[in-house]
């Protein structure tokens, strides 16, 4: 989700369109940069983290007087919110005493994320009563959120089955909003690998219960029950599970968090780019792979939301040890797989994908208002 904000905010600047960006951070202030602008708030000590790095604070509320003059003296066609955290609370109230149309956006499936943890912190309890108290956080979650998507003028998902979802439970227009690469950032380099490297199986994202992360240990036990020894594991980023996976695996470099060309180089040298989750909306990171080169295994939900072709540019299995067994002893077939990658990747530009958004947004003002002046014609 910050990535996309990021990328859509420097589109906007390059293109000059008014953009006006409203963010958390340690400092209120406000910048100008061309037709970009940002207001930051600062978060106060009631702040309590939500994961690492993304925090919430439950009184920034205080800062809306502030948005709300900031806000009207930029004059925006829409407010648009990327969920209900406290920016997007905020962002509701904002739109709502302005009058702007309301635009909100999901990217996470919190209930799922809620129902993992809950499932989680409850180990000692019976199975059957962990599962009915996890299913039940899950369902009055959705609905919570379903609630909360409600309250725009229409909504967007970075796939067919959430578009769905928010059409049929909110009454309102829903519209795709994929997500992009950066083809500059991330792009294969000619004869940067050689064969006789141990096969790198790599992995980027959050290190968290609901981004099945344990699923790495498990690999990496049949790979060696297999007699697989000339590989290792390169897991990028933080989280609660860090500390776990490195007392429990035994060939893996767990970096904590690259960003830039250190980012780049991390997925230029995997073989393999793995992805366990089960509760993401689509996997950003799923794209960079691909736009590096790099063949993905993926579970098949995944690999229907995203649009990876199995045995094509990548492998869609439950069974992943099997798809990387398989990589691992045929390096040429690899390599197909991350030229064909590469090609997915480049019909997925951040361009692209922005371009269409700002058509989203024309397209669905124009809808929601035709939705309200055939409803007071109906009066």
């Amino acid at each position: 989700m910050a990535t996309l904000s990021r990328h859509l905010a420097w589109f906007a600047q390059a293109r000059g369109l008014p953009f006006m960006v409203v963010r958390g951070g340690r400092q209120t202030t406000l910048t100008n940069d061309g037709s970009l602008e940002i207001l930051e708030l600062r978060r106060g000590p009631a702040s309590f983290p939500l994961d690492k790095s993304l925090y919430c604070d439950p009184f920034l509320t205080r800062h809306k007087e502030m948005v709300i003059k900031h806000v009207a003296a930029f004059r925006p066609d829409l407010v648009h919110i990327t969920g209900p955290g406290d920016l997007g609370f905020l962002g509701l109230w904002v739109a709502h005493i302005l009058r702007i149309p309301l635009v909100a956006s999901w990217h996470t499936n919190l209930h799922e994320y809620l129902a993992r943890r809950l499932d989680r912190a409850c180990g000692l309890l019976p199975d059957r009563l962990r599962k009915r108290a996890s299913s039940a956080v899950e369902r009055q979650s959705l609905r919570g959120l379903l609630r909360f998507y409600r309250t725009a003028r229409f909504t967007l998902a970075p796939n067919q089955e959430l578009v769905d979802l928010l059409r049929a439970n909110t009454g309102r227009p829903a519209f795709l909003m994929p997500h992009g690469v950066d083809l500059t950032a991330y792009c294969p380099v000619p004869n940067e690998k050689n064969g006789h490297h141990p096969f790198c199986i790599g992995y980027v994202g959050r290190l968290t219960t609901e981004k099945d992360v344990h699923v790495f240990v498990e690999l990496e036990r049949k790979l060696v029950a297999a007699g697989e020894r000339n590989y290792k594991f390169l897991i990028v980023g933080e989280g609660g599970q860090q500390k776990w996976l490195r007392n429990n695996l035994q060939q893996a470099e767990i970096p904590g968090v690259l960003r830039g060309s250190d980012l780049a180089a991390a997925y230029r040298s995997m073989d393999a780019f793995v992805f366990p989750s089960r509760t993401d909306t689509f996997g950003l990171v799923i794209l960079e792979a691909m736009a590096s080169g790099v063949p993905v295994i993926v579970l098949p939900n995944t690999g229907r939301v995203v649009g990876v072709e199995d045995g094509v540019s990548g492998c869609v299995s439950e069974d992943l040890a099997a798809s990387l067994r398989r990589l691992m002893h045929d390096r040429h077939l690899g390599q197909s797989m991350g030229c064909e990658a590469r090609k997915f990747a480049n019909g997925n530009s951040w361009n692209s994908v922005f371009e269409k958004l700002y058509r989203t947004y024309s397209e669905g003002l124009i809808i929601e208002d035709e939705r309200r002046a055939e409803r007071e014609r109906g009066r």
